[in-house]
């Protein structure tokens, strides 16, 4: 065994971005959409629904998503404790998403420069978007209405407290609808300005309630948001999930990104070094070569390349396909990638 130290240009590190889908089993688009009725049912039921991509009662299947309502007085569900007002579910879930997106409690959530009084936030599993969610990719259908985010049209990223932002628009795979087309279509005949935002730092998606309750004609889908003072808000959410459940109508798609570093270190045998083998069957009780051939011609294979820290603890090996010659005449170079 020889050692050798590293010069500064025999290391460099590389940073790339790999996209993938961001569903389960490697899917890009997500068709199938599933609740768990004890999770609806149950204490939490109130605040949020968890989606799955397949019956909720068998082992494989897994949360892909979860739906939860948020108005900013507290409509649309029933209160929690009567002798505070305005101490709801709905209002819950809008103040923490203010909060997480504006990081306080007195700004209120904007899309496109208007305030909005009441939302749907579909969070995305934390698992299926890695790192964060990739800008551009998004395809959201709810009934005839598809959805994206404008991140290919803008030149200047906008950031908040939860990261990036981008306004969510009429269209599909980050394309803009470009022009009016008949209900149907991917698109409908008219277009808010936003109909919410997209952060893909944080897998969330905050839909705007009111753009989605407006009617068909108007480029909403007219889901009729229940505001009432005592109306429960899973009632909201089931509305949203009917329209993602709705029999050849689901359609979410979706990719992940994460940035992969890697660390390139290059082992540089050069022609004068590493020629002599160090293993001790090489040298005789006298300390001298077995072999006289190995004195003037010697030659060594290379099998395995270690990497020590200073104080000679071993951090990784690397193990060449095949045995490598080495003698005067040759010099190697060994490139070994490390990714974290």
């Amino acid at each position: 065994m020889s050692f050798k130290r590293f010069d500064n240009e025999d290391i460099v590190i590389s940073a790339d971005s790999i996209s993938s889908p961001a569903w389960t089993g490697n899917q890009v688009t997500l068709q199938n959409f599933f609740t768990s009725s004890a999770q609806v049912n149950g204490a939490t039921g109130n605040y949020f629904y968890d989606v799955y991509n397949g019956d909720a009662a068998l082992e494989a299947s897994q949360i892909q998503f979860s739906i939860a309502y948020g108005n900013k007085e507290g409509s649309g569900s029933a209160a929690i404790n009567l002798s505070v007002a305005g101490n709801t579910p709905s209002s819950i879930i809008y103040k923490q998403y203010r909060s997480l997106i504006n990081g306080s409690e007195d700004i209120e959530l904007s899309f496109d420069g208007t305030d909005v009084t009441h939302i749907y936030a579909l969070s995305i599993q934390r698992a299926r978007y890695k790192e964060k969610l990739l800008p551009g990719s998004l395809t959201l259908r709810l009934g005839d209405l598809f959805l994206t985010d404008n991140s290919k049209e803008v030149t200047t990223q906008t950031f908040t407290d939860a990261g990036r932002v981008f306004q969510i628009i009429s269209g599909s795979a980050g394309t803009k609808t470009s022009s009016p087309v008949d209900t149907g279509a991917k698109g409908n005949s008219k277009q808010h300005g936003s109909y919410g935002l997209f952060l893909p730092d944080t897998g969330l998606i905050i839909l705007n309630g009111k753009a989605l309750d407006d009617t068909v004609i108007n480029g909403g889908i007219a889901l009729g948001s229940g505001t009432g003072s005592v109306a429960p808000a899973v009632e909201n959410m089931a509305l949203l999930y009917d329209k993602l459940e709705a029999p050849s109508n689901g359609e979410f798609t979706l990719r992940s990104e994460e940035t992969v570093s890697s660390n390139y270190v290059f082992v540089r045998a050069r022609n004068s070094e590493f020629n002599y083998s160090t293993n001790p069957s090489n040298i005789t009780g006298s300390g001298e070569l077995r072999h006289s051939s190995m004195i003037d011609s010697p030659q060594s294979y290379i099998t395995a390349v270690g990497l020590y820290n200073d104080n000679n603890d071993l951090l990784a090996v690397s193990k060449l396909s095949r045995p490598l010659l080495k003698d005067f005449t040759k010099e190697a170079l060994v490139r070994i990638k490390l990714d974290y």
